[in-house]
């Protein structure tokens, strides 16, 4: 099983059913990032890869708002806060937790990704959930520096995609 999605968005062949496809063309839209200061030597690589893929793919700088938070766990609030104004056609949002001797980072993991997707759902905007939870400081580095191979650039390309998805579904 390859890893991953393909960067390909055409439709897949030898299927008869009617294909509704997105693309990464970002002109014209509004993007909101939310991005989490704690471990920001990491967060702030993800969120300057996830701007540089929206310009990159036609988004205007000033389409884009960025705000900043103390961490993770101050991330959905915002998001809520930003999903409910209706101004953006997608939302993305960013933070790096490694775990520690206790449990407290896979709660944090555990219930932001809840509530972030229980934002997407209640307000029927494209979340895209990129607040990474890792073991070591390593892997953590492995998924955030790296310019297009980061998971910052990867949560763009998935905002563009799943925003032209769902305005093509009305």
């Amino acid at each position: 099983m390859g890893k991953g999605i393909s960067k390909s968005i055409d439709p897949i062949e030898g299927v008869g059913a009617n294909q509704i496809l997105g693309n990464l063309d970002a002109s014209g839209m509004r993007f909101g990032i939310v991005v989490a200061r704690f471990n920001d030597e990491l967060t702030n690589e993800l969120a300057r890869s996830a701007f540089q893929c929206l310009e990159k793919n036609g988004a205007k700088p000033e389409t884009i708002d960025l705000v900043r938070v103390p961490g993770a766990y101050e991330v959905p609030v915002i998001a809520e806060k930003m999903a409910a104004s209706k101004r953006y056609d997608a939302l993305i949002v960013l933070g790096v937790v490694v775990e520690g001797e206790t449990q407290h980072a896979q709660m944090i993991i555990d219930t932001t990704g809840q509530t972030v997707l229980d934002i997407a759902c209640r307000h029927q905007i494209p979340v895209i959930n990129e607040i990474v939870g890792v073991r070591t400081w390593a892997q953590a580095e492995a998924r955030c520096l790296g310019g297009e191979n980061t998971r910052g650039w990867y949560a763009a390309e998935a905002a563009i995609e799943t925003a032209r998805v769902h305005k093509k579904l009305g």
